[in-house]
């Protein structure tokens, strides 16, 4: 009996060792993330500033955040019905625009966001122009047939949830809804309602929010 008691103190004693050392290195861990995750959103908040001056023109209506917000997790679909989050896109700037076929204001952007996507689309920035038309994509496919769209990816959120997210958190009130998003996931600035997305404005908004991301 006194054998049975030494070997059961002994694993509680490892089992108590074991679970320090867990902890500490989950506490390590947090703290280790802290600087990185402060550094994030330190840099997009220093982009913020520098891209006001730039919200003028056919940007006007383009809301720079006070403060930027993490949305690397909305979601929605390519092409293919493969489920991409922001996240996927670490590294490059995106401009996140909510569009549907029966919305003739985001039917009659969608040529001004496939110039900019020719004419700056790289692999440090993309139009993602997301349909929410609902049921099934044919619609929204059909249209970038029509009007002959091919710059352009082809996303899909045919249950309308990508606008909801955005909604709560106070970027989407109507449609389009298009999002300003940072090499590390962070909106920046959104703008409700169509805009002339090739214009010099615009140009010069996409540019210098890729120069300050060199920074």
């Amino acid at each position: 009996m006194a054998i049975k008691m030494k070997i059961y103190l002994k694993i509680i004693s490892l089992v108590a060792i074991a679970a320090i050392g867990i902890g500490i290195y989950a506490i390590n861990r947090g703290a280790g993330n802290k600087p990185v995750v402060e550094n994030i959103q330190k840099t997009s908040r220093l982009e913020n500033q520098g891209l006001k001056p730039f919200a003028k023109g056919t940007m006007a209506a383009m809301r720079i955040l006070d403060e930027p917000l993490d949305v690397n997790t909305i979601a929605f679909n390519d092409g293919d019905g493969k489920t991409l989050t922001i996240a996927d896109w670490r590294g490059r700037t995106v401009l996140l625009n909510l569009w549907a076929t029966w919305c003739p204001p985001c039917r009659h952007e969608m040529p001004f966001l496939e110039d900019l996507e020719v004419r700056l689309g790289s692999d440090r920035f993309e139009v993602v122009a997301v349909s929410i038309d609902l049921k099934n994509s044919d619609k929204p496919k059909a249209f970038f047939a029509e009007i002959g769209l091919k710059a352009l990816q082809f996303y899909w959120d045919g249950t309308g949830k990508v606008f909801q997210d955005l909604k709560k958190e106070n970027l989407a009130f109507g449609m389009p809804t298009t999002v300003l998003i940072d090499h590390n996931g962070m909106a920046l600035g959104v703008l409700n309602g169509p805009a002339t997305w090739n214009s010099d404005e615009a140009i010069a908004l996409i540019r210098e929010t890729l120069k300050l991301q060199q920074q």
